[in-house]
């Protein structure tokens, strides 16, 4: 790529700080190593796979926290386009409706706007990856027992927001000449995702026609 995400997206658009890995960690260890894949110029198929010797916990934790970044960053500059009025509904096109659902607020399926489905989701996620007991970073440590279930949840809920942002704002895409780099993103998260089976197939369906061409 001849540009990357940070020079197509604007930092100030951000919803939040980017979440790091703390320098001398193992986690930031694999992190490093799994950009410099990135940056080399291998297959996307061949980065996401786990590197022989790695813990997968420690593997997937890397990914989950790079992509939520990642995501949060292509949203976060699209987010003035993406209002209370253009978006009232968080969907996919007219078959797809995603409904918000949580532990405090919403303990029954809400159906709320695009923009308010993306911050409760952003906080969701922060929240999650700041948490000592799901994303323990102490050395010794172990994971939670339903860790990889955890990360489904959250990667499958970053998969609606290329659902939404593919479908509904292509064209903002377009305009800010970051098709390319939505795409590699997006090619990257769905290689990731496919190799550990983490996310249902059903829930990959309203950007099929779109991921067979790009990614196969």
């Amino acid at each position: 790529m001849a540009l990357c995400l940070k020079q197509v997206f604007s930092k100030d658009k951000t919803f939040r700080p980017r979440k790091r890995f703390e320098p001398g960690t193992q986690r930031f260890e694999l992190y490093k190593k799994a950009q410099a894949s990135l940056k080399s110029g291998l297959d996307l198929r061949s980065v996401v796979r786990l590197p022989p010797g790695e813990n997968i916990d420690d593997w997937i934790a890397v990914h989950v926290v790079d992509f939520f970044n990642r995501i949060n960053l292509i949203y976060g500059t699209m987010a003035e386009r993406c209002s209370e009025t253009s978006c009232p509904v968080m969907a996919g096109g007219p078959r797809y409706e995603y409904r918000w659902q949580d532990e405090r607020q919403y303990r029954r399926p809400a159906k709320l706007s695009a923009p308010r489905y993306m911050a409760l989701l952003m906080d969701w996620i922060e929240s999650l990856i700041n948490d000592e007991d799901v994303f323990p970073t102490r050395v010794g440590v172990p994971f939670p027992k339903n860790f990889q279930q955890v990360c489904t949840k959250i990667l499958t809920r970053l998969f609606r927001v290329f659902v939404h942002v593919y479908i509904h704002h292509f064209d903002s895409i377009l305009s800010m000449g970051a098709e390319a780099h939505v795409n590699t993103c997006y090619k990257h998260f769905y290689y990731f995702i496919r190799e550990f089976s983490l996310v249902d197939q059903r829930e990959l369906e309203p950007l099929r026609e779109m991921t067979e061409r790009i990614c196969h």
